[in-house]
């Protein structure tokens, strides 16, 4: 259900707004100052603003909302008394997205409120779309990307582990020259699934690089947390079997694995972590496959 906090002085156009919009959750603040309290403890998908507030008007307010990064997304719809067309110029130049005049009819307020609301729907639909792998159906490399630059920062800022572990399917382009690339289409998808389940915390981060390749970021998990997670992630693909070859020669797909851990420095940069779990995934293709290679950091004592 959608949210909406409606931003006015008069305590009547409050009771008002929220007996016609009773299909949504309702917050009310009654100055600019109350907003901001309101929206450092919650995210409304919708602001309803008044333009005549007391301690500071709504121009003043929507400048503030659109300077920080918490609140600038957050759509604007001005509901107000002043009905000039250079205040409602002003309101929209600023970033609002309509601007409702009085004498307010409920069913105007509705139908906009609904409009709005709809379009907000569907442009989470089309980011979530853009941030999720067609195929496998877990995120992809431009949304780990973000996330890994998020997650390094946080980590410097806090003084926190992070770990990376780089996925590889052993020999799949054998198992696509057998079985064909709708079957390799299919296992890829199985991997993901199974590697998802051995996932059991939120932060825990599970994403296609590219290919047969995954990637799972670990946000404050140290070198040993992360090997264990890391041979569950192992031993869980192997034990699906996803068999290929002859039947007097049966395979079946496996992953190597390559990890590290670290406590990032302000002189450290995202792609030092993929590139040290990188080298340690070479590694382990390298000695024999279907196998956990990990490094971290020379002067971290985790194990």
């Amino acid at each position: 259900m959608f949210t909406i906090l409606a931003i006015d002085d008069q305590e009547f156009n409050l009771a008002f707004m929220k007996e016609i919009l009773s299909d949504y959750i309702f917050l009310k603040a009654k100055s600019g100052k109350e907003a901001l309290h309101v929206l450092s403890e919650s995210k409304p998908d919708l602001i309803l603003l008044d333009v005549l507030m007391p301690d500071m008007d709504g121009y003043d307010l929507i400048r503030i909302l659109k300077a920080d990064n918490s609140t600038r997304d957050i759509p604007v719809i001005f509901i107000t008394g002043c009905d000039s067309e250079a205040e409602e110029e002003k309101g929209l130049t600023l970033g609002a997205v309509d601007y409702i005049t009085k004498p307010f009819r409920p069913s105007i307020i509705q139908a906009r409120v609904k409009n709005t609301l709809k379009l907000i729907h569907q442009q989470r639909l089309l980011e979530k779309m853009a941030r999720i792998d067609g195929l496998t159906e877990i995120p992809n490399r431009r949304y780990f990307q973000e996330k890994l630059d998020y997650e390094f920062h946080s980590a410097v800022q806090n003084n926190h582990f992070l770990s990376l572990i780089m996925i590889d399917v052993d020999k799949f382009k054998k198992f696509n020259d057998y079985c064909g690339h709708a079957k390799g289409d299919e296992a890829l998808a199985i991997i993901a699934k199974t590697m998802q389940s051995c996932l059991s915390q939120p932060h825990e981060f599970l994403a296609r690089y590219g290919g047969e390749e995954f990637v799972v970021l670990l946000p404050q998990t140290n070198k040993t947390e992360g090997l264990h997670i890391a041979e569950c992630l192992r031993v869980q693909v192997y034990n699906t079997q996803l068999t290929y070859g002859p039947l007097d020669a049966k395979a079946f797909l496996t992953v190597s694995l390559g990890g590290y851990s670290l406590l990032p420095k302000k002189d450290q940069q995202p792609h030092f972590l993929l590139e040290k779990a990188d080298a340690c995934l070479y590694q382990a293709k390298n000695t024999g496959r279907n196998r956990v290679i990990w490094d971290s950091q020379p002067s971290l004592k985790q194990v």
